[in-house]
């Protein structure tokens, strides 16, 4: 009996064991979007390669699975309204229980290119340093500890992923703030495909009597090789007070393609075009090619040569387009020469080596820039019959043939991460500049008096998002010395990239109301807020008209995104 009863033990002792090996354990967590608002009613799925578990979180955000075996698991959360978010490698003990929080985002807060390249331990932070050419592309990247953002068609064929965004602006331009242009700005982005993503957007501005806007389509497809090639046609039309024909207005078209390029660790290649083409009181067509390469000398130095033939905007540092309905802060610059339009075409070269130091980003730079045609923005309400102007009624402002131009000069930029989610940047560049021998001359001597003068200029700037408030704000100040009618380093698109003088821009997130769809967020947007630059001359009548690097202006008003 007792040789029987040993077998027996030991059978039961080992079903035991086995049976406290396989313990199930329990995945959670909770479920909110960037904002911190937990999301009642997302779908979550935990999945592995041999079964699926699918629930819906409560009021509070919350889920909790149930009897889990140990394992690996990929935990997926979607909602109306948002892109799925997924959380790979999530590894569950026998009998453990494990807290898995989970971040939704929108289009708009989680479009960003992804790096093609691994990255060491160092740069393992959430520093957003941006190597930016001249070509006007950022480079983004998502956090290696936060949630990985899938923009791809789900098992649905007919299920795709479809965004908006809606945004009423004031404000104005010129002189001061006393002005109510309005202009309504839109966007709409559908994934389609796969990994493609089909958008179309604008900004229709009628608070002047003659409508004006800009609509843009494009089409871009992520391939396999991690190249993302892009197309878009973009239509402008801008209010002009034209002397000859009442209510004329000049209208644009542009074709634009770009793609980009990985070469193993070590380089990467951009590099694409845009041909446009103007049309008032006649035609005028300009192609404007750009590329960039960046080469990864190590895992914190790299060089960088850019090539670029239109000037950058510091709009993708505020990641909202608050005024493209404007003759002085979108392509195509255009100016007349004898009644007849001229685009400006720019030649833009550069080299320069950027290397990170902790905490720290420095930047060295040296660029030469050619512009025919240069374009040059004045302010004022007497403006000289016929000449080389043309006049913008949205902005108030009127463009200027400012001639040919050509310089050189180089740029250091230092920037310092202050906190997780701030940054500091202080920028100084040396070049040449367009000047006046004097001011409160008369209209008709401008053109003769125009110099090329070497100048300094110094930036600080802080950009980022206020913790707990998700305040986003870019603040600048941008300083030169002597008398300019244009930008040193007109071309800077690196992280001290800054508009003239004093420039402050807040996106502030609303409190969600239940009965108003969407995320709703605040908009201000101020340039040039001491109007300073301001170089006066004598127009017809003895009265004054201005040539200015940046004309003062305030713009504000409500986004809504869906």
């Amino acid at each position: 009996m007792t040789r029987k009863l040993g077998p027996i033990l030991m059978v039961l002792t080992l079903v035991v064991c086995a049976s406290a090996a396989v313990n199930p354990g329990r995945i959670s967590g909770y479920v909110k979007n960037s904002a911190g608002v937990p999301q009642m009613g997302a779908a979550v799925e935990v999945l592995t390669s041999a079964n699926a578990q699918t629930l819906y979180t409560d009021a509070r955000g919350f889920f909790s699975t149930a009897s889990l075996l140990p394992g690996t698991y990929v935990v997926k959360v979607s909602a109306p309204s948002f892109l799925p978010t997924i959380r790979e490698n999530v590894r569950l003990e026998s009998g453990a229980t494990l807290v898995v929080n989970l971040t939704l985002n929108t289009l708009f807060e989680a479009v960003q290119l992804l790096p093609t390249r691994a990255r060491t331990p160092e740069e393992r932070d959430d520093w957003k340093w941006t190597l930016r050419s001249a070509a006007n592309r950022p480079i983004l990247r998502v956090l290696d500890d936060g949630p990985l953002v899938v923009v791809s068609k789900s098992e649905d064929e007919n299920d795709r992923v479809l965004k908006a965004r809606v945004a009423f602006m004031a404000g104005n331009d010129g002189f001061g703030f006393g002005g109510s242009d309005m202009s309504t700005n839109f966007l709409l982005e559908q994934s389609v495909f796969t990994s493609g993503t089909l958008s179309f957007n604008g900004d229709i501005a009628y608070g002047s009597g003659t409508p004006a806007g800009v609509l843009r389509a494009s089409y871009s497809q992520a391939m396999p090789n991690g190249s993302n090639p892009e197309i878009s046609m973009t239509i402008r039309r801008f209010a002009t007070e034209d002397t000859a024909m009442r209510d004329a207005a000049l209208q644009a078209l542009a074709l634009s393609l770009t793609d980009n390029l990985q070469i193993g660790d070590f380089l990467g290649v951009r590099y694409g075009g845009e041909l446009q083409s103007v049309q008032f009181r006649g035609r005028a067509n300009a192609f404007r090619p750009f590329g960039s390469a960046d080469l990864h000398l190590g895992p914190n130095t790299v060089v960088e040569y850019a090539y670029a033939s239109s000037r950058p905007t510091t709009r993708r540092h505020k990641g909202f387009d608050s005024a493209p309905a404007d003759l002085s802060e979108t392509d195509p610059r255009v100016a007349l020469v004898g009644d007849d339009p001229k685009i400006e075409r720019a030649h833009h070269n550069e080299v320069s080596v950027s290397q990170r130091v902790g905490k720290n980003r420095m930047q060295v730079a040296y660029y030469r820039d050619r512009i025919d045609n240069m374009v040059l923005t004045g302010v004022g309400d007497d403006l000289p019959s016929g000449g080389d102007f043309l006049s913008d009624v949205y902005s108030g402002t009127f463009n200027y043939g400012g001639g040919d131009f050509e310089t050189s000069g180089v740029r250091l930029v230092f920037e310092r991460k202050l906190s997780d989610t701030l940054t500091a940047t202080f920028d100084y560049a040396f070049g040449g500049v367009l000047t006046l021998e004097q001011t409160g001359m008369e209209w008709s001597k401008v053109r003769d008096s125009l110099r090329n003068r070497r100048r300094h200029s110094f930036a600080t700037k802080v950009a980022g998002t206020v913790p707990h408030a998700k305040t986003r704000v870019v603040a600048s100040y941008r300083f030169a010395d002597g008398d300019a009618l244009t930008p040193v380093d007109m071309f800077n698109a690196s992280a001290g990239q800054s508009d003239a003088f004093l420039n402050v821009f807040f996106r502030q997130p609303l409190p969600g109301r239940r009965f108003i769809p969407g995320n709703m967020e605040a908009l201000i947007d101020v340039r040039n807020l001491l109007a300073q630059g301001y170089m006066p001359l004598v127009g017809k009548d003895g009265h004054t008209i201005y040539l200015v690097q940046a004309a003062r202006s305030i713009r504000g008003g409500l986004a809504f995104t869906f």
